[in-house]
């Protein structure tokens, strides 16, 4: 591959529904850019940018993937993205550096909620709709067209209007060009636009022309004045529409069959912008507040962004975008976040699992490099330490489970295996709960951990299982009450002999509060840490069902002591007796933990939502319309022990259009069937 300047870079993120062809399309330009050398399928599982075991073993994409390749003197790099809504947080890395975007459209079933978080996601990009399977029956252009404005608004115009015959796509009408093309083995050439298609066109084109002289006040005197615009200037109105947003152009094809994504892949080369077209970057000065602008510059000093890092058994692949600057093989440049060095010495450019040497990498452009040391996922590399960019803001883990090891021994594998799978996916957590002692693995939903557990097997060997993970409760008193303890033995010479007396009662603080009102000595000082030690280590396991004590106040009050059997262990010994016997009778509790639950739905999943909480035992706070496309926002109470498959059971209610946040704000009394359920488990538990 030859040296590409800034200006014949096109970085573009392929995005959409989940299972609409992105791949497939993704694979189309690959193949015909020659950058492969066969037409992968997803079905047979032999795609260049679906290359993880995962991927091909589920035949659906997991990571996000860079493809590059030459075209119309233009280098494309094209970030596969995945479509599930649980490897979102592949989104988020790969619109960091794309410049624009390719929304794939299925032409059977047209806008979906992928569709509507794509193009969320690219609000403030340049991007094309791409309409795939349009060589399907009973499929219509313009319906689609219509379907796609009613969702997206009138920025939203088809520029390339398929020709069908017998079913079968056999060329467009170019609606910029006003003329009709004919698909030929070696390309296309020129036609008569069909009669059906004439109207249509026409409408288009006037659409089209509108949009394009709104983008400059010299070009909207030409339009109004009956002008014709010149290609030069469709060309700079085309692409400054789509960069600010009044211009959405649709086209339609086939990625699976390869049909139209010659003409696709014209397009971008002639209309969408490089990297010199964008917006500068924001970033600061590292270890400092003040903010400066990075505009994509070859000329300037070298500096990088890191967005993806794959780790595989040849070790780790760590992909980025060149901010500033040219990069050159032999490297050294420094990690903002690290404070150190990273020597980069071959630098590749990615063609899926393939990486193709380069030379070098000029500002704008997309790299790989192999053998980091210490750079991860949102790091900054530079050569003069004078900026850093930001970072990610990944989706939120919603989903916990606790991982069971599937043989003894196996934890430290478990868990080494796990912090490598995080450092290529800083979408999920896993942590040791010292309260249930169990690891807890969260993620953003059930097919997300999944993958996890499945790749933690396949890669380093440790096989999990998976549960649903122990609630936290409480224990607690109710009452005042008095009472006693005393240990007594005696077994030839020296015996053991404490002897206390403590007053229990519900406390103000969360931690034990030990007090003492001894009066004449009957329990000599020097014993009461020895008390307090005792009560201690009783308090991580209540009367109720085992549960941590909290809220409690114990004041000694009195007791007595042997000159000689007295010991700091029989008084310790003495301060359990009186724990268990005075808990028991000052009215015990199991307290339930509470979190505040935040829900942004459409209005329309308003009722099933209420609903839902209320099934939960939760309590509404209130309601807040959000004034963004008919969302509102619910704030609840529900009890932790409710909410384990939430993410689950609201992905399911809203078809995945809602979103929430929960977090742990207090204890409660737990119902009286909640505690009688929780205490007979764990009965059961300690019978086995």
């Amino acid at each position: 591959m030859k040296d590409y300047n800034t200006k014949a870079i096109r970085n573009f993120a392929i995005i959409a529904h989940g299972g609409t062809g992105k791949t497939s399309l993704a694979e189309a330009m690959l193949y015909n850019m020659k950058a492969t050398d066969r037409f992968g399928k997803v079905a047979d599982g032999n795609t260049a940018l679906d290359f993880d075991q995962e991927e091909i073993k589920r035949k659906i994409s997991i990571n996000l993937a860079v493809g590059s390749g030459e075209w119309n003197d233009c280098k494309l790099n094209i970030i596969d993205v995945p479509g599930y809504f649980d490897f979102a947080g592949e989104m988020t890395a790969a619109m960091s550096v794309a410049d624009s975007a390719v929304i794939v459209v299925s032409a059977k079933s047209g806008v979906q909620v992928g569709t509507e978080k794509a193009w969320d996601a690219a609000e403030d990009k340049a991007k094309v709709i791409f309409v795939t399977g349009f060589d399907e029956e009973d499929v219509d252009a313009m319906a689609i067209a219509e379907g796609l404005r009613s969702a997206f608004g009138t920025s939203v115009v088809p520029v390339y209007l398929p020709v069908k015959q017998g079913g079968e796509i056999i060329g467009y009408v170019d609606v910029i060009a006003n003329k009709g093309m004919k698909y030929t083995a070696g390309g296309t050439e020129e036609m008569p636009i069909p009669a059906e298609l004439a109207s249509a066109a026409e409408d288009a084109r006037n659409e089209l022309f509108e949009t394009i002289a709104e983008t400059d006040e010299e070009l909207m005197e030409k339009f109004f004045g009956g002008e014709e615009f010149t290609p030069d200037e469709i060309k700079k109105g085309a692409k400054q529409g789509m960069i600010n947003g009044s211009m959405v152009p649709v086209l339609f094809g086939s990625g699976l069959k390869n049909v139209g994504v010659k003409s696709l892949m014209d397009f971008i080369c002639k209309y969408m912008p490089s990297p010199e077209d964008v917006q500068p970057r924001e970033a600061h000065k590292p270890g400092s507040d003040e903010k400066v602008e990075v505009k994509i510059n070859s000329s300037d000093p070298v500096s990088l962004f890191v967005f993806k890092t794959m780790i595989d058994s040849y070790g780790k692949t760590t992909y980025f975008k060149v901010m500033s600057g040219t990069l050159k093989p032999d490297s050294s440049l420094y990690n903002t976040a690290a404070e150190e060095n990273e020597r980069i010495s071959k630098l590749f450019a990615p063609c899926g699992k393939k990486q193709n040497e380069a030379k070098e990498l000029c500002a704008g452009d997309i790299g790989a490099v192999t053998k980091l040391n210490v750079t991860k996922t949102g790091d900054t590399l530079c050569a003069n330490k004078n900026v850093e960019f930001a970072g990610f803001t990944f989706p939120k883990p919603v989903l916990s489970l606790a991982v069971v090891a599937g043989e003894k021994g196996a934890e430290e594998k478990i868990s080494s295996g796990l912090a490598k799978l995080k450092a290529e996916d800083p979408t999920f957590t896993f942590y040791n709960n010292t309260e249930t002692h169990e690891l807890i693995v969260s993620g953003t939903g059930e097919q997300h951990i999944d993958v996890i557990v499945s790749k933690l097997k396949s890669r380093y060997g440790a096989a999990v299982t998976l549960k649903e993970p122990k609630v936290a409760y409480r224990e607690t008193i109710r009452k005042k009450v008095t009472a006693e303890g005393k240990h007594k033995k005696q077994s030839g010479g020296h015996g053991q002999y404490g002897h206390v007396k403590i007053e229990f009662e519900p406390g103000a603080n969360e931690e034990l509060e030990f007090c003492e009102n001894v009066f004449g000595g009957s329990v000599p000082k020097n014993y009461f840490p020895a008390v307090e030690k005792g009560l201690q280590e009783c308090i991580p396991n209540g009367v109720v069902a085992g549960y941590p004590v909290v809220n409690l106040k114990a004041t000694l009050i009195d007791g007595s002591y042997h000159p000689v059997d007295s010991s700091e262990m029989a008084f310790k010994m003495a301060a359990h007796i009186a724990f268990k016997s005075g808990l028991e009778q000052a009215n015990p509790v199991l307290l339930e933990p509470i979190g505040t639950l935040r829900v942004v739905v459409p209005d329309t999943y308003m009722g099933d939502i209420m609903g839902d909480v209320n099934k939960r035992r939760g309590r509404i706070l209130g309601m807040n319309p959000l004034g963004k496309k008919g969302l509102q926002e619910v704030m609840a109470e529900v009890p932790m022990a409710e909410m384990h498959k939430y993410a689950i059971d609201l992905r399911s209610m809203t078809q995945a259009r809602g979103y929430f946040e929960f977090e742990f704000v207090r204890y409660e009394e737990a119902p009286a069937m909640v505690a009688e359920k929780v205490i007979a488990e764990s009965k059961k538990d300690k019978e086995q």
